[in-house]
């Protein structure tokens, strides 16, 4: 039983830890220069949805990701291009090296329409 128990511990501590990752570096090899230039994209995020459907951003340009929590509690992680955001990581600068569409997601569960919260980074040429 005190193996089971500590067991359990030792997963519920090791879940802690994994939801406190860092944000991937993103702002590696992007320029002072690059991050003084950059053009806002501003998500904002109320109960169980975002503004916009898609954003659309052009390749080769660095971008300031912005989250702002406008109702709720919520968090987005941009799949595949290493962005994490939250209340206490709000922004990140993100250089758009590859053409494609990259899912946004809430990483933080909300509520009954967490699932719902899904939108799209389009980067095009």
């Amino acid at each position: 039983m005190k193996k089971i128990a500590a067991l359990m511990w030792g997963v519920a501590i090791l879940l802690v830890v994994a939801a406190c990752g860092s944000n991937g570096g993103s702002n590696q090899g992007i320029s002072q220069e690059e991050m003084d230039n950059a053009e806002n994209v501003t998500i904002v995020a109320t109960n169980y949805q975002f503004d916009q459907t898609e954003y659309r951003i052009k390749k080769g340009e660095v971008y300031n990701i912005v989250l702002d929590n406008a109702e709720g509690v919520h968090g987005i992680e941009i799949k595949g291009a290493r962005v994490k955001l939250d209340n206490a990581n709000s922004s990140e600068y993100f250089k758009a090296d590859k053409v494609g569409e990259y899912e946004i997601i809430c990483n933080i569960p909300c509520g009954p329409g967490h699932a719902s919260m899904v939108a799209k980074l389009i980067v095009e040429e």
